[in-house]
């Protein structure tokens, strides 16, 4: 058995990081944390017309390339490491992937086309409750004849201010459903949230009598959901793993080079141990995060509990290096012109995208039958 990345893969990565590395340096990440869209847009085309990577994982009948999960992971990975700001999880491993899975082939041949092509889409399902499960989703829609309207509102929409395409949970008569909203739809406001970590804008969107169009079955909506969520989960983990790399990777350089004493810091026990656990921890957090990656390429019956192995182990491991990297550059890890503090807040607002690690045992409890 090879558990390794393949050639192709590996090309695909070199590819994604020397772009990566062109057109996301420090320097653009602070620009773009600092505007409203977060993102460039001349990037954001670039990585659709140059690179393909809005249509990655969406199958070819729909204008897509039709790659596997493991090929997202490692475009995941190298996003995480560079700290891109740009709607991509939320438009690929977001919304595409419940288009995907929805099992409506009249929205798929309208809307993954759009995606594929660059047009920005999110989901919103979280609510003020900050619940990820079922039990979180309140918000009502109501049927009138062949038409729905939805009341209510939605937290921490990853790009919600700036997607065009936006997908709904919401209750019907018969439960959880999905609904897609137009961006411009009457009734619709959408206002920026203040984040602790400006490289992820999120958004609180209100709907009122807002029109909006049915996305599969009615009541279906959580079978699609509790899938693109351990997909997302997957996702997330394989992003926390590029940027814990990185911390380890910058950790490891500045003990080689940062002299006391007479001799470079690396060179102390202290700072050798910090580093070696780190080393650990990030080397199982890889583990992890590629496993449940293959696990969400072939969509077998280990998803869910390695989805939400993987979130867990791989939010600690992120906060953990992020947080030794401030440690080992000392006083100036702490300061705001040092990349470490960007990495430590992405690593913090990971820990708590789709729930923290507590949660992600729990439910690893619950789906292995403990």
């Amino acid at each position: 058995m090879n558990f390794a990345f393949s050639e192709e893969q590996e090309t695909l990565r070199e590819f994604v990081r020397n772009f990566l590395e062109e057109k996301s340096p420090e320097a653009d990440v602070r620009e773009q944390m600092e505007t409203d869209s977060g993102f460039n847009p001349d990037v954001w085309q670039q990585m659709n017309e140059q690179m393909g990577l809005q249509s990655l994982i969406i199958p070819e009948e729909f204008g897509g390339q039709g790659f596997g999960y493991v090929e997202l992971i490692v475009v995941l990975e190298e996003m995480g490491r560079a700290l891109l700001c740009a709607p991509f999880f939320s438009s690929v491993v977001l919304a595409a992937n419940t288009l995907i899975h929805c099992g409506d082939e009249t929205a798929k041949k309208e809307l993954l086309p759009q995606i594929a092509s660059g047009t920005i889409a999110t989901l919103a399902f979280t609510e003020e409750n900050g619940k990820w499960d079922e039990s979180g989703i309140t918000m009502q829609a109501t049927q009138s004849g062949d038409n729905y309207t939805l009341e209510g509102s939605k937290m921490y929409v990853l790009d919600g201010s700036t997607a065009e395409i936006i997908i709904v949970a919401a209750l019907t008569d018969n439960g959880v459903s999905l609904f897609h909203v137009d961006a411009h739809a009457e009734g619709l406001t959408r206002t920026s949230l203040a984040t602790m970590d400006q490289t992820r804008k999120q958004s609180k969107l209100e709907f009122s009598n807002t029109p909006a169009s049915l996305i599969g079955e009615e009541g279906n909506g959580w079978a699609t959901l509790s899938t693109v969520l351990d997909l997302a989960a997957v996702g997330l983990a394989a992003e926390q793993v590029g940027g814990a790399q990185m911390c380890l990777d910058m950790a490891v350089e500045y003990a080689k080079v940062r002299v006391q004493f007479g001799r470079p810091i690396g060179s102390f026990q202290a700072i050798k141990h910090k580093c070696a656990d780190m080393l650990l921890e990030v080397e199982s957090a890889k583990s992890a995060a590629y496993y449940s990656g293959w696990c969400a390429a072939e969509m077998n019956d280990e998803l869910p509990s390695t989805a939400s192995l993987a979130k867990a182990y791989c939010s600690e491991a992120y906060f953990h290096a992020s947080a030794e990297n401030i440690q080992i550059h000392g006083g100036i890890g702490f300061t705001w012109e040092h990349p470490a503090h960007l990495y430590f807040k992405r690593a913090k607002s990971s820990e708590l995208l789709f729930g923290d690690p507590t949660y992600h045992r729990e439910l690893l409890a619950q789906r292995i039958g403990l």
